[in-house]
């Protein structure tokens, strides 16, 4: 059975790139648009893991981060930040919300698909 990873980011065209590149390593993917959708997604599909922006409209990726970490289903659940942000003091913030790996975009394929690979083998 292949692992499903859901994509959040507010630009559609990122999610398609992120997608496509996951697809064609053998893994599902479901999308969402910012991090309420996201939340939302999470009642209704085992995710095995996370790829999220940190900058969204409604709930941002660090918002989204520690709701996903306060629920007992998902508490485990490894979350990549892929965003434009490049501080320390945002990777740090990330890193104590919970998420496992930080990325900068534009980000090279085969280097999300070895940290994907990584963290849910």
């Amino acid at each position: 059975m292949s692992k499903t990873v859901l994509i959040v980011d507010d630009s559609a065209s990122l999610r398609q790139v992120v997608a496509i590149s996951l697809r064609g390593a053998g893994y599902e993917t479901i999308e969402a648009g910012d991090g309420v959708e996201a939340l939302s997604k999470l009642g209704e599909n085992k995710i095995n893991l996370i790829i999220s922006d940190l900058n969204m409209p409604n709930m941002d990726g660090l918002s989204l981060v520690r709701a996903i970490k306060s629920l007992p289903t998902y508490k485990f659940t490894p979350i990549i930040m892929l965003t434009t942000e490049i501080s320390s003091d945002k990777k740090e913030a990330g890193r104590e919300a919970g998420a496992k790996a930080w990325m900068v975009k534009p980000f090279k394929p085969e280097q999300m698909l070895a940290a994907v690979s990584k963290l849910i083998s």
